[in-house]
């Protein structure tokens, strides 16, 4: 365990952490890098001259640095997020549909179309004809509920 306390050792680990880099982007190797040349300085500056003291002092320099590379990098280059609405029975409510086969009388299933493709409507117990337009009330499972448009 001697070798920890050597000042090349952790400068060549210092190199060899950021040449990976290059090979795995992220980041997260240059800040082991950066840590192990504090680290190193702490070692020549004879700061550090335990081998615990000296892994105990990398694990927190490199813990300390990726945090607030990681809250820097996400406060000046944050990533491109998009919050949709996760409900769809919210955003299909009174849209318009054709009418492909007749709906009803009674609890009768008929289809229609929506969104390029056909699907299993129902309805409130009304008929509704083929080539009309209706409005989607609502999902029942894999169906749609619709009313016909007035």
């Amino acid at each position: 365990m001697e070798y920890i306390l050597f000042f090349e050792t952790w400068i060549i680990l210092a190199i060899l952490f950021a040449c990976l880099e290059i090979f795995v982007p992220g980041g997260i190797l240059l800040n082991l890098g950066i840590a192990s040349l504090i680290v190193a300085i702490g070692v020549q500056q004879q700061i550090l001259d335990t081998w615990v003291l000296t892994l105990t002092t990398w694990f927190i320099v490199a813990t300390f640095l990726l945090i607030v590379v990681y809250f820097i990098t996400q406060r000046f280059f944050p990533g491109e997020t998009v919050i949709e609405n996760i409900y769809e029975e919210v955003d299909i409510y009174g849209k318009s549909v054709l009418v492909l086969e007749q709906i009803g009388p009674g609890t009768r299933a008929g289809r229609v179309e929506y969104q390029g493709t056909t699907w299993t409507a129902l309805s409130d117990g009304s008929i509704i004809e083929a080539g009309s337009q209706a409005a989607i009330i609502c999902k029942e499972n894999i169906s749609l509920v619709v009313e016909p448009i007035k």
